[in-house]
């Protein structure tokens, strides 16, 4: 019999394999190239990167498969209490090289933590997806947004409101005065089983979350992949881009967790996007489609 973190794991590998078969497709000129890495302290994972394609400049979709010992500077700096822990997980990031078709992230993740006898005393899963585009196109924001709602609402009708919520107040660059990375979706961490949400529960609930992924994001590449632009266009990718970088190394709970525990550099910081600018106090021209992003994302949406 498969136990349950075999069955989590099985599910992680078949998702990896379908996203990156999905995203080939509308691609249409590059393939994913697969790494396999073995982690000194316990463990390993694939990454797999795409780059210089027909849509997407860079990304990647990448499974892990961790463990070890809980060690001092993670109880002090992450708050974990316990002996040894065990983490996997699938997290995906996408640069296109147009600007018209947003960056995209997300991420599904099981975590288990063990006393000295080896007895599971925590376990949780965490996850969710958001869209960070360069133009704003409000059908694409309410389709992404109601794509993921839909997956949510068929486990309980109160939780898209909550997780969108918890995505707009996660994704922030609080020293840009609260700005948000993009224009959200869900995040949500440490869903842990209870009696009405036991362990099988929670693993369906992620299975619907991962499975949405591609029917929330692909129809929106399919729309402005083949959209003219100018140099003018790219520049502004490339400022927003800035924005993301400053979020992933300043903030986000993953990437520190990544560094923290002696994850493997590179797959960590795949998710940084191939060129971007930070040019000094620079804003974007009154009334312009850049100006209306930005005043978005310091003041997020409700979609739907």
């Amino acid at each position: 019999m498969v136990n349950f973190k075999d069955k989590w794991i099985n599910f992680i590998h078949s998702l990896q394999d379908e996203i990156c078969a999905g995203l080939e497709s509308v691609d249409g000129k590059a393939l994913f190239v697969e790494d396999k890495w073995e982690r000194a302290e316990g463990g390993g994972g694939k990454t797999r990167v795409i780059s210089n394609g027909g849509v997407f400049e860079k990304g990647g979709v990448n499974t892990s498969v961790v463990f070890g010992t809980v060690s001092e500077q993670m109880k002090k700096q992450l708050g974990m209490d316990g002996h040894e822990w065990f983490a996997c997980g699938l997290s995906l990031v996408l640069h296109p090289s147009n600007p018209f078709v947003p960056t995209v992230h997300a991420n599904w993740r099981y975590f288990e933590l063990y006393n000295d006898k080896g007895e599971v005393i925590d376990q949780w899963f965490g996850g969710g997806s958001d869209l960070t585009p360069y133009y704003l196109f409000d059908e694409d924001a309410r389709h992404f947004h109601q794509t993921l709602k839909d997956a949510i609402t068929l486990f309980d009708e109160t939780l898209y409101a909550l997780y969108k919520k918890q995505c707009d107040g996660y994704f922030v660059n609080y020293h840009r005065g609260n700005e948000t990375r993009g224009i959200g979706g869900v995040f949500y961490d440490h869903l842990k089983p209870s009696v009405d949400k036991d362990l099988e529960w929670l693993f369906k609930f992620q299975q619907a979350n991962g499975n949405a992924f591609l029917k929330a994001y692909l129809p929106i590449v399919e729309k402005r992949k083949d959209t003219a632009y100018s140099e003018a266009n790219k520049y502004w990718q490339e400022i927003r881009r800035g924005r993301y970088v400053e979020f992933n190394l300043l903030h986000d709970r993953g990437t520190i967790f990544g560094l923290k525990t002696n994850g493997r550099t590179e797959s960590i910081l795949m998710s940084l996007p191939p060129t971007v600018r930070f040019d000094y106090n620079f804003e974007p021209a009154e009334n312009s489609e850049e100006a209306r992003l930005s005043d978005v994302c310091r003041k997020p949406i409700d979609w739907i």
